[in-house]
């Protein structure tokens, strides 16, 4: 019924034990409500509200140690990671829905930019890092993932900023583009991986297959059955709570099913709605707005992004992450504006476009956490590099685009001054 101290005198064991050990759970909901109120605090400043969230992550993740003794950041975010995976697939997904591949055939200066700024930014990248001593295999990793855009920065600064255009609508494309070049580069590698580190053959070509071509197949099959359903729910005034939850379900189901067969959720979920554009010919799924719903994701993505970013990997990386940074922006400024003289719209717009598409995001960051538990030989100076430029490119990421989009006059408040 109770313990005895030193002294021989009893007390009460149900008391907690001091220091507080706080789960996870009590973490994640300290990390959601200041997003929250960083949110509102960025709004009122008449900034992304998702900088809010990000800045607010990134001060309490700090001080995590010091607000919450006994834990540590890295079971929440190991816990949380069906949550952040959810985030970017719900954006990937809704990417996929609006890309329109017949666009890439009726403007090819647009295809030309999406394939010339992945081709010389990875170029960039890689052979700057050769230069500071990082193996070929090494650095071409480090640029696989620096080749991805922030989907989720991008599309959550055009959705509050209620941004339309073509500066706007060519950077989701690319911002597309750039995350299945990533994962597209980035699991061929593997192969180059595995036999550098000596695994069987079988493994070395068998394994990138199973995670290009299965996970390609998970987002098709999700699409068929999705598009089967919505024809079978029809389109009346009742369907579009139906189609909603169809959507949801099967979204789920999608990053469940990719967790449990160790496939790639970020390219399952883009080819997801990929699909669904583009064999929906008779337009049987509703245009469905998750809402509230999505936005609790977001909002968790953006926190544990900012939790997550280690600013020691910044000085622990050093002049190979600024040189990396300054490569990839180069290389997709480069290649957006070489296509130029080729392209329907100014050349002003594709110096907006090309800002916009300077973000890196949580992507890079999944993918250097599944890279580094493949292969733990990569060690900290691989992840600190990547990391390093996350954590300086989704600082600076949302101003970028907010600005470019609002240079461009394609921000809901810049249209309304030039009308």
């Amino acid at each position: 019924m109770g313990e005895l101290s030193m002294d021989g005198n009893a007390f009460p064991s149900f008391l907690p034990a001091l220091p507080l050990a706080l789960g996870p759970a009590a973490l994640f909901g300290s990390l959601l409500l200041a997003g929250l109120l960083g949110g509102e605090i960025a709004q009122r400043l008449k900034l992304p509200r998702l900088l809010g969230w990000l800045l607010a992550g990134l001060l309490l993740g700090q001080g995590a140690a010091g607000l919450f003794p006994g834990n540590s950041l890295e079971p929440l975010l190991g816990e949380t990671r069906l949550f952040f995976d959810v985030a970017v697939g719900l954006i990937l997904f809704d990417l996929g829905r609006r890309l329109d591949l017949s666009w890439f055939r009726r403007d090819r200066s647009l295809l030309a930019a999406a394939l010339l700024e992945s081709a010389l930014a990875f170029a960039a990248m890689a052979g700057v890092l050769c230069l500071f001593g990082f193996s070929r295999l090494e650095a071409g990793m480090a640029a696989a993932i620096g080749l991805s855009s922030a989907p989720a920065v991008v599309w959550l600064v055009a959705r509050e900023s209620r941004a339309e255009g073509q500066v706007t609508e060519r950077c989701l494309a690319l911002v597309a583009i750039n995350t299945l070049m990533a994962c597209l580069v980035a699991t061929s590698l593997l192969s180059a991986a595995h036999a550098e580190y000596q695994a069987p053959w079988r493994t070395a070509l068998l394994h990138p297959l199973y995670l290009l071509l299965g996970s390609v197949l998970l987002g098709a099959v999700a699409a068929r059955l999705v598009l089967w359903g919505a024809r079978l729910l029809g389109k009346g005034p009742q369907a579009r709570l139906s189609q909603f939850v169809l959507l949801a379900a099967f979204l789920l189901a999608a990053v469940g099913l990719a967790h449990a067969l160790k496939l790639s959720v970020f390219l399952a979920l883009l080819v997801f709605g990929l699909a669904c554009r583009q064999w929906d010919r008779r337009y049987v799924l509703l245009s469905v707005d998750l809402g509230g719903a999505a936005q609790l994701f977001y909002i968790v993505l953006f926190v544990l992004t900012g939790a997550s970013l280690p600013l020691a990997a910044v000085t622990a990386a050093g002049l190979p992450a600024l040189a990396y940074v300054a490569a990839r922006s180069l290389g997709k400024t480069a290649g957006v504006m070489l296509t130029a003289p080729f392209s329907h719209i100014r050349w002003q717009q594709h110096g907006w476009l090309s800002l916009a598409l300077l973000p890196m995001s949580g992507v890079a960051i999944a993918l250097v956490h599944d890279l580094t538990s493949l292969f733990p030989q990569f060690g900290e100076r691989l992840g600190n590099l990547v990391l390093a430029a996350v954590v300086l490119l989704e600082l600076l990421g949302p101003l970028a685009v907010h600005t470019a989009f609002k240079r461009a006059g394609e921000t809901r408040q810049e249209g309304a001054e030039h009308a």
